[in-house]
Parts: structure tokens; C-alpha cells; sequence
């Protein structure tokens, strides 16, 4: 027979042997990297819930689907093939890629990353030491320092001219070991002239390497993997995520000498593109001419755009983007209250209020026409209060 008692000593071990099983609370402050500690890190702009009815006009991705031959060749890519690794160094990519490109490119100058901004990682290990400098221009792409923070690397900057150029002997001076320069420039969307990108590789070639980020180069009137034959310390960095319309997937190409790519192959994570990826990027880089039409229609809607928001009173500059940065209007109403104005009407953009120079700003992705038309109504309406 059981008695209360016994019911009582059995309730209060097992309780015991429960709270001994519940994890202790433990500072991991104590085992953190200092440089972890005091960093913020990168912000990304908001990616809302699947099942909620909004337009994303904030995170710079393409309106429009892949074109069909790379939907089809991803298909494709999924079946038992899903069992074994991918190329290790993505070497049909970056044959693709070679011929894709012209310029007398070799596969032996591209380098591969899940994203672009994996190739930043990848040069970041390959050329910087605790204490060393990596610099860029300010403003620009916010990726950047928290990367050379956990590189261990000391981040300078230096700001663009008034005209929009670059400031080449500034940058030349810090004698840094790796010089981003973002073309067109996020998050302005302006681009500097080739011939600085030209003048700032010879005058750092004594010291360090170039990187011009051309994550948005394709919306733009040129570009600069022309100029690598002419600057062997010259990096490109390009991302499918915008033009390519395969953000969801994390491709970039990155090219450079042969000499560059020895080494970066050299601190790349291994497998580092799945196999999916590389096949939806060989596709895409074989089938160029079907983006054309896309590129067009962001191109001739960021005009419409742009326009559109001059008249409404903003102050919206010349974009080579797949977006628009735009000065809001005077009135009740800040940066932060118009980001939740639109917010409140479905309609997401990017607010970068951290940085004075940005917080009376907008920053708007150029969608397709209908959402386009989504975002100027939504103005129009809380313009009228």
C-alpha cells in the first residue's frame, strides 16, 4: 500500500532531478571575441512574414521572375544529384562566366561565392592582418566594417567628393590593404568615373588591392571589368541577387589576375556554392540576352519613378541603381515617420536614420510598374494627411 508520504518523497526527487536537468545560465561574454562585443553588426532591411500582404520596395530585389531556361535548369538540378557535393571550386560557373563576360576573360581569373558578399569575406581573409587598414567611401555599402571588424582589421573611410568622384589621393594616403568602391555606390546610387578607379589602382598598387563592388552594375551605363588587363590589383565583385533576379539563391562572381584568384581560392570556404546554384548560375550566365529585356524595364521605370517623386516634392538625384534614394518633402512628417506611414499602408522602403546625412532620405526600390503605382499612391495619400 502506498501512503501520502511515500507519494510526497517521490513527487519532490523527481522534482529535484528535473531542475538538475534545466540548463544553467552562463555568461558567454566571457568566451566572446572583444571585437564581437563591441560590434552592432549589419542591419538588413525587414523581410516580411510570408503570409503578409505587402509590397517590398526595400531590399533592392529584381520585380521579375528568372527568365524560364534557368527556372527549368533548377528543376532539373533537383533530383538524386542532391546527394553527392557540388564542383568544389565551381568550375562550370566560372567557365560560364568567362565566356558570358568577353573582355578576354579566362576561368582562371573568377572566383565564385554564395553571394557577393562572401567574396568580400574571402578577400578580407586573403589580404588582411589584425591591425591593418581596409578602407572605403562614406557613405556606402554598411556591410563593410563589421566584415574588417571581424577580420581583426582597423576600418577608415573617406568621404565622396561634392561632385560625386572619388577622392583618390585621400584614399591613396591610407595606404590601406584592400579599397572598396561601390559602383554604383549604395546607398546613393551614383557611380564615379572609371578613369579614378583606373587612377586609384596605380596609385595603390605599391601597397594593396581594389575592390569595386558592381553588385548594381548591370543598371548602370558602364561597368569596369574592362580595366582589369590594365590593373593586375584590381578586384570586380558582381552579384546575381539584383540584375540576375536570384537573390534567394546566394550567387556572386568575383574576377581579378589569376595571381588574385590563386590565392583567394586558397581561404574560400570549401564547396562554398551549392549545387543548385551553380547550375541556376551557369544557366543564367548562358543565357544573358534574356535579362536584357528585364534590366530595360527597371531602367525605364526608375526614370517614371524618379520623376514621379520629383513631383511630389522630393528631391530625387539621378540614379544608376535598381533604386532611388530620395529626400523627403518638407512638412510634418520625418524619415522615420514616413517610413511608417508607407509601412502602415503595405508598403515597405529602406530608412537608414542611423547616419544624419541620410535620416531626412528614403531609399526605394524600383518594382515593377503596378507596384511602382502601389508606392505613388500611398504618397499621394499621406501628402494629403
Amino acid at each position: 500500500m502506498i501512503c501520502v508520504g511515500d507519494i510526497s518523497f517521490f513527487i519532490s526527487c523527481v522534482s529535484l532531478t528535473l531542475a538538475s536537468m534545466e540548463p544553467r545560465f552562463m555568461d558567454v561574454t566571457q568566451w566572446t571575441r572583444p571585437a564581437v562585443l563591441g560590434m552592432a553588426g549589419y542591419a538588413p532591411g525587414e523581410q516580411p512574414q510570408a503570409a503578409e500582404r505587402v509590397i517590398k520596395l526595400n531590399t533592392n530585389e529584381n520585380p521579375y521572375a528568372p527568365p524560364q531556361a534557368v527556372l527549368d535548369a533548377m528543376g532539373a538540378a533537383l533530383g538524386d544529384a542532391l546527394r553527392l557535393y557540388p564542383e568544389p571550386d565551381s568550375r562550370s560557373v566560372r567557365e560560364a562566366a568567362a565566356r558570358a563576360y568577353g573582355h578576354g576573360l579566362q576561368p582562371q581569373q573568377v572566383v565564385a561565392g554564395n553571394g557577393s558578399d562572401d567574396l568580400l569575406t574571402i578577400i578580407l581573409r586573403t589580404f588582411v592582418d589584425p591591425g591593418e587598414t581596409v578602407a572605403a567611401l562614406d557613405p556606402t555599402y554598411t556591410l563593410y566594417e563589421p566584415l574588417v571588424t571581424l577580420q581583426g582589421g582597423r576600418y577608415a573611410s573617406a568621404p565622396w567628393r561634392e561632385d560625386g568622384g572619388l577622392p583618390v589621393d585621400e584614399l591613396a594616403g591610407l595606404r590601406a590593404k584592400v579599397i572598396f568602391v561601390t559602383r554604383p555606390n549604395a546607398p546613393t546610387g551614383h557611380v564615379c568615373a572609371l578613369s579614378e578607379v583606373v587612377e586609384l589602382c596605380t596609385k595603390t598598387q605599391a601597397h594593396g588591392v581594389v575592390v569595386l563592388d558592381e553588385a548594381y552594375g548591370d543598371f548602370a551605363d558602364d561597368h569596369g571589368l574592362g580595366l582589369l588587363p590594365d590593373c593586375p590589383n584590381l578586384i570586380v565583385t558582381r552579384s546575381f541577387s539584383k540584375s540576375m533576379c536570384l537573390a534567394g539563391a546566394r550567387i556572386g562572381l568575383g574576377f581579378m589576375s589569376v595571381a588574385i584568384a590563386e590565392q583567394m581560392h586558397k581561404v574560400r570556404d570549401s564547396y562554398n556554392l551549392d549545387r543548385v546554384a551553380q547550375v541556376a548560375a551557369t544557366a543564367a550566365l548562358d543565357n544573358l540576352d534574356a535579362y536584357a529585356p528585364l534590366i530595360a524595364k527597371i531602367k525605364s521605370e526608375r526614370a517614371r519613378l524618379t520623376a514621379a517623386l520629383r513631383q511630389r516634392g522630393f528631391d530625387a538625384p539621378e540614379s544608376q541603381a535598381n533604386f532611388v534614394l530620395a529626400k523627403i518633402p518638407a512638412g510634418a512628417l520625418d524619415g522615420r515617420g514616413w517610413l511608417a506611414a508607407l509601412r502602415q499602408k503595405g508598403i515597405l522602403v529602406r530608412y537608414f536614420g542611423h547616419d544624419p546625412r541620410l535620416s531626412d532620405k528614403l531609399r526605394i526600390t524600383v518594382g515593377a510598374p503596378h507596384e511602382n503605382d502601389a508606392l505613388l499612391a500611398a504618397v499621394d495619400g499621406i501628402l494629403v494627411g
